[in-house]
């Protein structure tokens, strides 16, 4: 008798499971999962990133989707191993759907699926050119009036967007514009970007110039070409700009900068944008089938209104508009925000001379670098994970496995270690008056950034001059402004701050505002709010959804996408977006399950 390995049992299941899908017997295979179980699929089954929760949703699920889907060859992954512990097997697993193969992991308890993530790895007969496919590039050979690389490069260039239209047309050119550009180059959609600074990496270089990267180098890959093996750990922001520039000419994108988007319209009749742009003080009209915004999910700047500012006679700033410290040695400094920007703002304009005051008018969640990396990220993202195997395939994956739903029960263990580990730091936070959150359940930043993608700080050294006092702190109830004044701040509780200069770190809108000023209001308000969960917290009102809001998959707006995110989640969901592109170009037919309603306009 063979020895029952926990490869040999997550197989077993696998085929009980494989069975009753491919003879079309739903309850069946809705009866292989638990009663709260949790089935992931980004895009094989759905044509949308949907999270069907309890045997019930799987098996609404299943009826609608299975007769087209067709899934076969459920199977451990070839060289893969499944593994045991405290009685949950884990597998990772492939199969076929009739048009995708797909890649996914399993866990079962007992004889039961509890979490199962599908993903599309691939669409049948039209897989990128990679490994034994690879292009030749060098034409071997003779022939008369050849064309050489560079000639049908720019050729390329040339016709793009005049004589022949693109099929997809990305507004924003930033990290999730040319994450997403690279994958469907590499699947042949004509595709252009819209990038409205000079250069590629524009969007970093120009920003704040203590600005650097907060996650670490694992985390942040591109597809295709890793960061290199000496790159830093926190890349400062014009390397990353620069690192963004060669990108976009090696994987050869179409990649328009100086171009201003100024409209765009869709004509429902022929399923077919229209999109005015202006480049080179001329004014271009493109007429793709998709339309993507990957404008920055941090990129709509919130301005507070408040009383005073027509009679303020210093400088005011929006954090994403401000230089950086040079020009205000000697000056006083009203940073409003508490959060990475205010934090990273403060610190450097102290280092200039600056004269800096941090108003912190609610609490935030602070967590060190350091204790982040070794605690919430080791396991998947540091040098010893890739020294034990791990790559950034299976660490995104791993990552997509858990459901948003009890993601928070895995991450609160994680954040009381840290609490424990730096109870000193935050001890010596609060006797400085700092106001500090670990969220609104105790599941601390992850959980703060999936939610409302604010109110935290990953501190890189800032929170010690708040400790010192070298940042001058405002915080508590009296710390609401009332109102400018010419000479400086006013607060509620009387008080008020002399300021030469202003800057409102205060965030970020809804990417769907991006949509009213380049479509309408009326398509803003059609597709809805864009990012959060509903998880009934802090700036993230419910009912639950299950998934980012209208990120990454189709919208209530037909052939508009939004795409964006941090760079472990432009270059992950980059590839199903682009499939999800490829199978709407090439004709197949991407019936969705579960399009996401509107709950929040804004």
């Amino acid at each position: 008798m063979l020895e029952r390995t926990p490869t040999t049992k997550a197989q077993a299941l696998l085929d009980k499971f494989g069975k009753a899908l491919e003879g079309g017997d739903v309850d069946t295979a809705a009866n292989c999962f638990q009663e709260d179980c949790y089935w992931r699929d980004l895009v094989t089954f759905t044509w949308n990133l949907k999270t069907m929760e309890g045997r019930h949703q799987v098996r609404d699920m299943l009826k609608a989707t299975l007769a087209a889907t067709k899934p076969t060859g459920w199977a451990v992954a070839k060289g893969e191993e499944a593994s045991e512990d405290g009685g949950i097997i884990t597998a990772w697993i492939t199969f076929e759907t009739e048009v995708a193969r797909g890649y996914g992991l399993v866990r079962f308890k007992g004889d039961l699926i509890w979490t199962l993530l599908t993903t599309i790895a691939e669409l049948k007969g039209h897989e990128e050119k990679a490994g034994f496919t690879r292009p030749l590039g060098a034409k071997h050979g003779h022939g008369k009036d050849r064309k050489t690389w560079r000639e049908e490069r720019d050729d390329e260039i040339a016709e793009l967007g005049h004589s022949r239209q693109p099929y997809a047309v990305i507004i924003g050119g930033g990290q999730g514009g040319i994450a997403l550009g690279a994958r469907l180059k590499q699947l042949g959609v004509p595709t252009i970007i819209i990038e409205k600074n000079e250069r590629p990496g524009d969007s970093w270089r120009k920003r704040y110039k203590s600005l650097c990267l907060h996650d670490p180098v694992w985390y942040d890959h591109l597809p295709y070409i890793d960061f290199p093996k000496n790159w830093p750990v926190f890349a400062p922001k014009d390397k990353i700009g620069d690192w963004l520039e060669m990108y976009t000419r090696v994987m050869e994108l179409n990649y328009w900068s100086s171009t201003t988007a100024k409209s765009a319209k869709y004509d429902e009749k022929t399923r077919e944008w229209t999109v005015v742009v202006e480049r080179d003080g001329k004014e271009i009209v493109l007429k793709p089938k998709q339309l993507v915004l990957a404008t920055g999910m941090s990129g709509k700047a919130n301005w507070p209104k408040y009383k005073g500012q027509d009679i303020f006679t210093g400088e005011q700033q929006h954090s994403s508009n401000h230089p950086g410290p040079d020009r205000y040695r000697g000056k006083k400094v009203v940073v409003i925000g508490s959060n990475n920007s205010a934090h990273d703002i403060c610190a450097a304009l102290w280092e200039g001379g600056a004269d800096v005051t941090m108003v912190q008018r609610s609490s935030t969640h602070i967590v060190k670098s350091d204790t982040l990396m070794d605690i919430g990220l080791g396991s998947l993202y540091s040098e010893q994970a890739v020294e034990n195997g791990m790559t950034t395939r299976k660490a995104d994956l791993i990552f997509a496995s858990l459901p948003y739903r009890i993601m928070h029960q895995f991450q609160i263990p994680l954040y009381e270690k840290m609490k424990e580990r730096d109870a000193k730091f935050y001890e010596d936070l609060e006797k400085a008056g700092f106001l500090l959150d670990w969220g609104d359940d105790g599941s601390g930043l992850f959980m703060k950034y999936l939610r409302r993608g604010s109110g935290y700080y990953i501190d890189v050294g800032a929170c010690d001059l708040v400790i010192d006092g070298s940042i001058k702190l405002k915080s508590g109830p009296g710390a609401a402004v009332q109102e400018l004044t010419p000479t400086g701040v006013k607060f509620v509780d009387g008080t008020e701050l002399p300021a030469d200069l202003v800057i409102y770190a205060t965030g970020y809108g809804s990417m769907n505002g991006w949509a009213a000023d380049l479509i309408s209001q009326d398509v803003a308000d059609k597709v809805g709010k864009v990012w959060g969960l509903g998880s009934d917290t802090t700036k993230d009102p419910g009912p639950w959804e299950g998934e980012q809001r209208n990120m990454w998959k189709p919208t209530q707006q037909e052939a508009l996408w939004f795409h964006g995110g941090n760079l472990h989640q432009s270059r992950h969901y980059s590839q199903y977006l682009s499939l999800q592109l490829k199978a709407r170009q090439v004709g197949l037919p991407t019936p969705v399950y579960g399009l996401q309603q509107v709950h929040h306009k804004r």
